[in-house]
């Protein structure tokens, strides 16, 4: 990590008050306070030629409440917001996390509001819709599970209509840009995270 995105991230965990509350209990962060480890967010963004840039995105983030968005934990929770292309994710354990993502490439097609998850799929295939062939007539009719998929390894249906998702990608470069036709990508080391934590009921946010 370079210094000056080291600097700013390490601002950033002063004003929330430990690394814990902005990213969960995990293990690189062990070795922040203790300064042994030199580069904290190894294990939190994937090494891409993007990097630099989601580190600088990411640093610049502020914490959310759970309970400025929603009722209760208790199933967890997920905020997805759209601006920021960030997703937040609350566990009833306590664990929250922040991670980059993929939006959506115009407002024509982001959808926002409430919606829940309601199925988990774990080597999820993939079709495109008839609105995805009219704008690309080339794309393919099918994708199976595999290294190819556009929904990386694994998929959360969302309860609006239509197919709205929250998935993996097996191309990082669309993280943290409007690049997706609709739904909400993460890195695949992310959405397995989620997916693990996650359960069929789960209430989702979109804004």
């Amino acid at each position: 990590m370079q210094s000056s995105d080291r600097r700013r991230f390490l601002g950033l965990l002063a004003c929330a008050g430990t690394a814990a509350g902005l990213f969960g209990a995990h293990p690189a962060f062990a070795a922040l306070d203790e300064q042994r480890d030199p580069d904290p967010l190894r294990d939190f963004v994937p090494d891409s030629e993007d990097r630099p840039r989601l580190l600088r995105r990411i640093s610049a983030l502020r914490t959310r409440r759970w309970q400025d968005h929603f009722d209760s934990i208790a199933m967890g929770a997920i905020l997805c917001d759209t601006n920021d292309r960030v997703l937040h994710f609350w566990d009833s354990d306590g664990f929250y996390r922040i991670y980059p993502t993929s939006v959506p490439m115009t407002g024509d097609l982001t959808r926002r509001g409430r919606t829940e998850v309601t199925l988990k799929r774990p080597a999820p295939e993939w079709r495109p819709t008839e609105n995805m062939l009219k704008r690309n007539p080339d794309l393919p009719r099918y994708v199976p599970p595999g290294p190819d998929n556009p929904l990386g390894v694994r998929a959360l249906n969302l309860g609006f209509p239509g197919a709205y998702r929250i998935h993996g990608t097996n191309d990082i470069r669309k993280i943290g840009r409007q690049s997706s036709n609709g739904c909400i990508g993460l890195f695949n080391e992310h959405i397995i995270e989620v997916y693990d934590r996650v359960r069929v009921g789960t209430p989702v946010l979109l804004i």
